[in-house]
This record gives structure tokens, sequence and C-alpha cells, in this order.
């Protein structure tokens, strides 16, 4: 492997930098159609904010999805507000 005069490999160093910069660019194109999504349900009368909590909710595992409900609910009587 190729070093330069401080001793890094610069084709190596190349091949990550290129490989980080597409990943950007196409976590760029993700987050913009995920834009759109989110518009598009927007325009259709959806909450934005309940869904990204829905969507929160579903990667949790079952057993910790009742587990943060049984709490809140625990919260919101201690408070009054059940």
């Amino acid at each position: 492997m190729a070093a330069d005069a401080h001793g890094v490999a610069a084709e190596r160093l190349k091949s990550f930098v290129e490989r980080l910069e597409r990943l950007e660019e196409e976590k760029r194109d993700v987050m913009d159609q995920i834009k759109d999504v989110l518009a598009e349900a927007k325009g259709e009368g959806f909450d934005i904010k309940i869904l990204r909590q829905v969507l929160r909710l579903r990667k949790m595992k079952p057993h910790d999805r009742s587990e943060q409900e049984e709490l809140l609910e625990t919260y919101k009587a201690a408070l009054g507000m059940a």
C-alpha cells in the first residue's frame, strides 16, 4: 500500500472519503423522501408529531412499549391527568 510523506495510505483514505461522501448523499436523498411523505400525510390531515410517535413506538419491543405506557399512565394518574 502506497503511503505519502506522512505515512498515510492515500488510496485507502481516498476510498473511505469517497464512500462516506456517497453515503451522505444517499442520506440526504432519503431525508428528502421522508420529508415528502410527511408533507403528503400532513396534506391528508394526519398529525405529523403523532406519526413520529407511532414510528418510535413501532420500533420498540412490545414488552418495552407496554412498560412505557403503564409508567405514563401511572405518572398521569399521580398528576391528576387520568
